[in-house]
């Protein structure tokens, strides 16, 4: 009962005051929060103009991908990247420009597996999803497993128009 008679106390006092004050600390976490939703934003807009400009056939939601740090890389159909979340900087160290007109193999290193990175050139080939965890190499060189599925993405008429990977650090 304390607690509410203070509670109630202090409520009243800072609504009777002129300037509405909050404590410098919180717009540390409003500062951080808001730069995350921009940038979760922004790649959400591209990727939907990206999907009305070609013409998907898909029902993926990339907000909610995108909010749960899922790293969303989409390919031209020769596997050209043309499109890479802000949130890579975060998984390997690259900023999203710098793996532009590159191919995904370009995370791949001498200790990728040979069988896995197969297994997913010949779903490429054959235009077929996959669902698989490689070793991969940060921008420092430092290594990590991420969990990759891959999809080809088709326009309305079923033609192949692009690739898409959503990508994950695996445990």
């Amino acid at each position: 009962m304390e607690f509410l008679t203070y509670d109630n106390a202090a409520a009243k006092y800072y609504s009777e005051l002129e300037i509405k004050t909050l404590p410098l600390v919180s717009w540390d976490f409003f500062s951080q929060n808001f730069s995350n939703n921009q940038v979760t934003i922004l790649d959400n807009s591209v990727l939907n103009k990206l999907e009305t400009k070609n013409n998907w056939e898909t029902t993926w939601d990339f907000n909610y991908m995108l909010q749960n740090e899922t790293v969303i890389v989409v390919t031209d159909s020769k596997l050209k990247i043309v499109f890479a979340s802000e949130n890579i900087n975060k998984m390997n160290g690259y900023n999203p420009n710098e793996v532009i007109g590159k191919t995904p193999r370009m995370f791949q290193g001498k200790d990728t597996d040979a069988l896995v990175s197969n297994e997913i050139r010949l779903a490429i080939q054959n235009q077929k999803p996959f669902d698989k965890v490689v070793l991969n190499y940060r921008k420092d060189g430092s290594i990590y497993k991420c969990h990759i599925q891959g999809h080809p993405v088709f326009n309305r008429k079923g033609k192949l128009i692009n690739f898409i990977a959503f990508e994950k650090i695996a445990a």
